[in-house]
């Protein structure tokens, strides 16, 4: 903090020729309590303080997934940081114009001392009920939204430790730059005494030399090191296989003794999907007609060397499966480690009675929010060759004899790799029998122009795209009727997006540090509390928080889509005459 006294007047000419001011005009200040040796790293720029203090309050207002006092913490710490480097950024470009250093002199001569020796308390009083007032306000909110999607709400008193975590959060990278600014005049000082460069030349040197320092570090070191670690850490994890989860014997499986696929090459989560699946019987209860064992195949990322090698083997995999005399093949598209979830698969083997196939590839090591962050380029490349890969197999079936219909699946980044293997809606529905995409991330490039193109009046967060005709939107409690809603025709094949309001995959965007969203305009979705507003760079700090925790929340909520697939599926990819009554026969069977 800096001293209560006034800073001496900048040895600089305000007024151009002519006499300076009257030294009575010119306050001089004696050392404060902070510039003792050791304490000058405490001190704080007054105006960085007021705006850190304002982005970390209104880091308390509400976002889209309910918020314990750790989330809470990391986002009120985020966002003061920024709010302090903001403001500390102004104030070094006031103080470095003349019209500013003018301002700045007057404000001074016209400010009694008395007032500005207690600027400072009043500030640091005033900071303090600011905070204080906001995270009272703020549990009313993180509890109302606990209540809209179901979870216990938080206390105040269990909420208030997000206040020291958040102070803690934002010094650190406050401490990291005053490092590197302290490195940066040492630097300086040391050019000027060994090469006599007038001061300015060297202060521009000093800050290349330490740019290319800290990217060499950075480029060289640091994130090798950390992607190194992660990625060793995760595939070790690939390595393990989940308890009670053994290796199939039957030959409509991968890793099977009969598969082209070792089963120690699928990885954790492509065993789990080749060894889960429900029997006989109960697809036999959930279909209404006789069953037969579904074909699962699967090609972890260490059973071949590259995607395409992948690709091909996983054709080949479906092929010795028996796949294509199947009703349908359902490409799925994973995210991340390789994950399928087990209602995507258990849901489409129910309503057509095993006569189903489904194929998978791994692409990635790193769990979904690393993926969705990192793997973007892996999930397209993946999701393209296998699409592309089961397509020309199907059309290389000769004219009369059955070939069954293909429909493809993604999840989150899934959706986006899925969507890779389009150019356009026209290409999906032209090469497909069906598409459901489910929690697609705001990057995607089909799911951005068909919302942009939306029909007038629809919300981005349910929009409707040419009146329903060829793709449509649903999530929550809209899924289960999306055929009839809206009411006009749903020409086959069918496109199907589910997303929720609360799902911060959905929406989040580098653009929310600068532009208010569409769905943060029109009236909120049915998850989202109305007091959710749109700030510069805080927004997109939270929804960027509230990626971690997408999916702790409860189903039909923020990331969790596993009860609304199922309708899903029956509005994209229904047997001939399936009825409400089948479904709910299915959705019964497999709750048991």
């Amino acid at each position: 903090m800096t001293d209560t006294g006034v800073e001496t007047e900048p040895s600089r000419d305000l007024h151009g020729p002519g006499p300076r001011p009257p030294a009575a005009h010119v306050v001089h200040r004696g050392p404060g309590p902070l510039d003792r040796p050791g304490l000058r790293w405490l001190r704080v720029d007054a105006l960085g303080l007021a705006v850190a203090v304002a982005f970390g309050a209104l880091a308390m207002t509400p976002s889209l997934i309910p918020r314990d006092w750790v989330v809470q913490g990391l986002a009120t710490g985020l966002s003061a940081a920024v709010g302090y480097g903001v403001g500390t950024t102004v104030w070094f470009l006031i103080r470095r114009t003349r019209t500013g250093l003018r301002l700045f002199a007057r404000a001074r001569r016209h400010i009694p001392p008395r007032v500005r020796l207690v600027a400072w308390p009043i500030l640091l009083v005033a900071a303090v009920v600011v905070v204080l007032v906001m995270l009272v306000a703020g549990v009313q909110w993180q509890r109302q939204l606990a209540l809209l999607v179901g979870i216990e709400p938080p206390t105040l008193l269990g909420y208030a430790r997000a206040l020291p975590l958040g102070v803690l959060v934002a010094a650190a990278p406050i401490a990291v730059v005053r490092l590197v600014r302290h490195a940066d005049h040492v630097l300086v000082r040391g050019l000027r005494r060994f090469t006599h460069l007038p001061r300015r030349i060297a202060g521009a040197v000093a800050v290349v030399l330490l740019a290319m320092v800290i990217a060499a570090v950075l480029n060289q070191i640091v994130l090798p090191g950390t992607l190194t670690v992660v990625d060793q850490a995760f595939s070790g994890v690939n390595e393990q296989t989940y308890p009670g989860f053994e290796r199939p014997t039957g030959p409509t499986r991968s890793g099977s003794p009969d598969s082209l696929v070792p089963w120690e090459t699928l990885g954790k989560e492509g065993r789990r999907f080749v060894a889960a699946g429900r029997d006989a019987r109960t697809l036999a209860e959930a279909s209404g007609r006789p069953a037969v064992e579904p074909v699962r195949a699967y090609v972890g990322l260490e059973s071949a060397p590259d995607a395409q090698a992948r690709a091909d083997l996983a054709v080949r995999e479906l092929d010795r499966e028996g796949a294509f005399s199947r009703d349908v093949v359902a490409v799925v598209t994973t995210t991340g480690t390789g994950w399928v979830d087990d209602p995507v698969s258990d849901s489409l083997e129910a309503i057509y009675g095993g006569d189903t196939a489904m194929v998978a590839t791994q692409y990635s090591y790193l769990p979904s929010w690393l993926s969705f962050l990192f793997d973007g380029p892996r999930a397209e490349e993946a999701g393209r060759l296998l699409i592309d890969a089961v397509h020309a197999r199907i059309d290389a079936i000769p004219p009369g004899q059955p070939r069954p219909r293909m429909i493809v699946f993604g999840e989150s980044l899934g959706s986006q790799g899925s969507e890779g293997a389009f150019s356009s809606l026209a290409d999906v529905r032209a090469n497909t029998d069906g598409a459901l995409w489910v929690g697609p991330p705001n990057s995607n490039r089909l799911w951005s122009q068909i919302v942009d193109r939306r029909d007038p009046g629809s919300p981005e967060v349910r929009p409707t795209y040419s009146d329903g005709l060829v793709v449509r939107f649903a999530g929550g409690g809209s899924t289960a009727t999306v055929g009839q809603d809206p009411a006009s025709p749903w020409l086959p094949p069918h496109v199907l997006y589910l997303q929720h309001p609360s799902d911060p995959v959905v929406w989040w965007s580098p653009s929310l540090l600068w532009e208010r969203p569409d769905w943060l305009v029109e009236p909120r979705g049915s998850d989202v509390v109305g007091a959710m507003s749109w700030y510069p760079v805080i927004t997109f700090w939270q929804v960027s928080i509230d990626l971690v925790n997408a999916v702790d929340v409860p189903p039909g909520h923020g990331h969790v889509y596993q009860g609304e697939v199922l309708d899903g599926w029956v509005a994209v990819a229904a047997p001939p005459g399936w009825t409400a009554a089948d479904t709910e026969r299915v959705r019964e069977v497999l709750a048991r």
